[in-house]
């Protein structure tokens, strides 16, 4: 049997080239360095994430933002492994909530925010949650998110317009996670598009 483009028949000592697919993996570290307790420095972080065999690690301001290749491993693994490896190394447990390089993309682009008039793109925010919430939860939500904030969402995102900031928004004195019954983590937009863009530089 010939192989493709019947070119010529390979020897039996033929060894085809074998290529691994790395998964590139963004990694949204919840809770550390905000105040005296969880603090990580992020050359640290990294050196963590190497011990794992993780490559091409990279780190994103002091939030707790990293970008790295982790073979074939999904999303939700890698969180897992990331978080076994904190508690390890730092002695506290902190959540991580991971999305490959393709599912940050379809997150920007499904930017339902992006869509309606008067949207400043630099006042959008995304929580990133580790499962879909229940559509009672993004009610109960929806119901304490006063205008001018707009809330949207889609999958596993909530995506948030917040025209006066964080601190000036509707919802900066209600408690996420109570709300939802889930706990996420929330990321600026400058914050994911540049995550994205270095995710990009690594496949």
């Amino acid at each position: 049997m010939s192989w493709l483009g019947g070119a010529r028949t390979p020897s039996a000592n033929y060894l085809p080239a074998i290529f691994i697919v790395m998964s590139v993996h963004i990694a949204l570290l919840r809770g550390i360095n905000i105040g005296p307790h969880k603090r990580i420095k992020m050359e640290k972080l990294r050196v963590s994430c190497e011990a794992l065999g993780f490559k091409n690690v990279k780190t994103y301001i002091q939030s707790g933002n990293v970008v790295c290749e982790a073979g074939k491993l999904s999303s939700d693994a890698a969180a897992k492994r990331i978080e076994a490896r904190i508690e390890k190394d730092f002695g506290f447990s902190a959540d991580v909530i991971a999305r490959t390089a393709g599912e940050m993309k379809q997150i920007i682009q499904g930017n339902p925010l992006l869509k309606e008039p008067g949207v400043d793109a630099a006042m959008l925010h995304v929580v990133f949650l580790p499962e879909v919430p229940p559509s009672e939860s993004i009610k109960k939500l929806e119901s304490i998110v006063m205008a001018p904030d707009r809330v949207r969402h889609k999958g596993k995102e909530i995506y948030f317009y917040f025209p006066n900031g964080v601190s000036g928004s509707s919802i900066w004195k209600h408690n996420l996670d109570r709300v939802l019954g889930i706990s996420g983590t929330m990321r600026n937009w400058r914050t994911v598009n540049t995550l994205h863009q270095m995710a990009g530089e690594c496949e």
